[in-house]
């Protein structure tokens, strides 16, 4: 058996990264351990770009953690010297009573966030490639943009090696279980113990918190990309925004970028929830067909100029959802002492990649966070109170 120190993380997608580096930086020694290697694109933390916004309509208890998040997005990318952050503006369009713009100024108002309003008549004028109709609205906020995945995901894992941080990948977890004051976690490879385990486990959390009792969903999604008709120019990022649109007729959700690489290279956009499929993270399709380039053609060719334009490529990745879409970060709730959970990020968490890391750091470390959680306490869902075994029940593969 080998011992691996004070805190071991499994998991070093978006989450479990920032983890590691937040606890490495503070003087704990870190084992992190990841089924894949490292930055890769089997997860939920690629796909070149991912959005960032702080009049969040999914709920205003949001917002003081995502101007924590910004700060820490700040603060990667002067220590490591990546691109990490474009704030290049982003619009929530629809009816006005629609979540996507009501819940959006209801954060805006509630933290006194500063934003526009704008009518179809001012959309048009100002974003001249979108063709809202005349009912439609948008709250446009200029601390809105771009995050680069990858870089956020590399970034961290270079501050956690510089601090210290054991990172082994290619080594997926097969169980853990609390053990003398403890924790061990068994691997293809060996057997870890340390006083700690935080667990990021992303898609796979189904199997690996089952003794949570939440019941997760795993839903694979898909983003394109096209080369708009005419050229990127009007998509640069100086002069497009990041965008969410609800449909006025059937309430979809639909999103999408600038240009951020230039010509060849399109422009990013992706149905929010809709048209996404139940499935297993080990068996998941990553075929994209025809018919699911088409739905989305169809969406935009509707509201922007130029697009879709010609198909580039598309990627798939994963949701890992909670019935009511909101995260789960807590001390395990059958094992608080020595055990910590971050997942079920909805399709939506990417975004508070670096707070949620500092969250982690603290609940490991101190067993309490100064940051907002108790939303994202599983005892709030059905069956949530941790029902099944002890132990880590039958964990299964994890990342």
């Amino acid at each position: 058996m080998s011992s691996a120190g004070d805190v071991i993380v499994v998991g070093l997608g978006g989450m479990g990264s920032a983890a590691a580096a937040h606890l490495a930086e503070r003087g704990a020694r870190v084992l992190g351990l990841d089924r894949f290697g490292p930055v890769h694109d089997r997860g939920s933390s690629h796909g070149g770009s991912r959005m960032t916004r702080q009049s969040y309509f999914e709920d205003p208890a949001y917002v003081p953690l995502l101007l924590r998040a910004y700060e820490l997005y700040e603060r990667l990318e002067r220590d490591t010297g990546l691109d990490v952050v474009r704030l290049c503006g982003g619009l929530m369009l629809g009816r006005p009573e629609s979540r996507t713009v009501a819940g959006a100024l209801r954060s805006a108002r509630r933290w006194d966030l500063p934003y526009e309003l704008l009518d179809a008549r001012a959309i048009r004028a100002r974003f001249p490639v979108f063709a809202p109709r005349d009912a439609e609205v948008a709250l446009y906020e200029a601390r809105a943009g771009v995050l680069r995945p990858e870089h956020t995901v590399a970034g961290h894992l270079r501050i956690a090696a510089r601090a210290g941080a054991r990172l082994r990948f290619e080594e997926p977890v097969l169980g853990w279980e609390p053990y003398g004051g403890g924790v061990r976690v068994r691997t293809g490879r060996g057997t870890y113990t340390a006083g700690q385990l935080v667990v990021c486990p992303g898609a796979w959390a189904p199997g690996l918190l089952s003794d949570l009792g939440v019941p997760f969903t795993v839903e694979r999604q898909v983003t394109y990309w096209f080369e708009p008709d005419g050229g990127v120019g009007p998509f640069l990022p100086d002069r497009h925004p990041v965008w969410i649109w609800e449909d006025a007729d059937d309430g979809v959700q639909f999103y999408g970028f600038p240009a951020l690489d230039g010509p060849g290279r399109g422009v990013k956009a992706a149905f929010f929830r809709e048209g996404g499929r139940v499935c297993d993270p080990e068996a998941i399709d990553r075929t994209v067909h025809d018919g699911e380039v088409a739905r989305i053609a169809d969406r935009l060719a509707a509201r922007a100029a130029g697009l879709p334009g010609r198909f580039v490529r598309a990627a798939t990745c994963m949701y890992t959802n909670t019935p009511d879409e909101h995260f789960v970060v807590a001390r395990h709730p059958l094992h608080p002492d020595v055990v910590t959970v971050a997942c079920g990020f909805s399709g939506h968490g990417f975004k508070f990649t670096p707070v949620v890391g500092e969250i982690l750091a603290d609940l490991a470390l101190t067993g309490g966070t100064r940051h907002p959680i108790g939303l994202f306490d599983p005892a709030r869902l059905p069956g949530g109170e941790a029902r099944g075994r002890a132990g880590g029940g039958d964990p299964g593969p994890a990342p």
